[in-house]
């Protein structure tokens, strides 16, 4: 078994002046859904609390986009609570299947020095998103919008990886930067990154993408370690999935954080 939980603040986690209730309704489960993708599982059902200013929230909108993500991951809603408080607060719990042995849940820890570090998908564009709709030029970007809107956890990737044997397993929802440094220091390894994996195109409507993807957050692709790089790239291609990208290795030096020719940025989401 396998438990997930999270929280949405409303002026935290989600600008409603940018974003609709119904889009922090599907972040709010969606965050949950993307920790057990991280372990390579599948989720079963989640429960649902809701505490805000009840007399001005339209509550069915919140939980309109709540429900589309629940159907579209095959994760129902099965029940929670709702209370009045003074700001928005979504909270939700996840359970989901672990699976069995030999193909355990991956967890943060098991990384080896010589490991392929990969990453299921570019970064930095729920970042950029943000950035277009904090500067009135949402339409410049439809697509980079849509990933800070309604991000996609990759559970199937999740699953992939896990049957190909990865050693080590995050999300990205703090920023590649933070997240890679939680899966090292849980390691006990280095990290040497080759280069940072943006979306193309992303210049034309950022000049710091690289600088967006190590500490935009909340891309919700799944970064991880495998000894075999060849096995993970026929795996995902035998299951249909998009090639998961390789970006550097994990070496011996446990306090090795290197970027290329010099050291990986601290930067990241702080959460206060």
């Amino acid at each position: 078994m396998l438990l997930a939980a999270d929280v949405v603040v409303a002026g935290v986690h989600a600008d409603l002046d940018l974003v609709g209730l119904d889009d922090m309704g599907w972040k709010a489960l969606v965050a949950n859904l993307s920790d057990i993708a991280a372990v390579g599982g599948r989720p079963c059902y989640a429960l649902v609390t809701v505490s805000g200013p009840l007399a001005r929230l339209d509550v069915d909108l919140l939980y309109d986009g709540l429900l589309e993500a629940a159907e579209a991951y095959g994760c129902p809603v099965v029940g929670g609570d709702l209370s009045s408080s003074p700001v928005l607060v979504v909270s939700v719990s996840v359970v989901g299947d672990g699976g069995t042995a030999p193909a355990a849940p991956v967890l943060r820890s098991g990384a080896s020095p010589g490991d392929t570090l990969f990453v299921t998908g570019p970064l930095g564009s729920s970042a950029a998103g943000l950035q277009l709709l904090r500067a009135g030029k949402g339409t410049e970007g439809p697509d980079l919008v849509l990933a800070h809107r309604r991000p996609r956890p990759r559970l199937n990737e999740g699953a992939a990886a896990r049957v190909a044997g990865a050693t080590a397993m995050i999300d990205v929802s703090d920023g590649l930067a933070a997240d890679l440094r939680h899966l090292a220091d849980a390691s006990g390894v280095g990290v040497a990154l080759d280069h940072v994996p943006v979306p193309i195109g992303m210049s034309r409507v950022s000049d710091d993408p690289e600088g967006l993807a190590l500490g935009g957050g909340e891309d919700y692709e799944l970064v991880f370690s495998a000894p075999d790089p060849d096995r993970v790239e026929t795996t995902f291609a035998e299951l249909g999935l998009g090639k998961p990208i390789r970006f550097g290795r994990c070496t011996a030096d446990p306090s090795e954080r290197r970027l290329r020719d010099g050291d990986l940025p601290t930067v990241g989401w702080v959460h206060a």
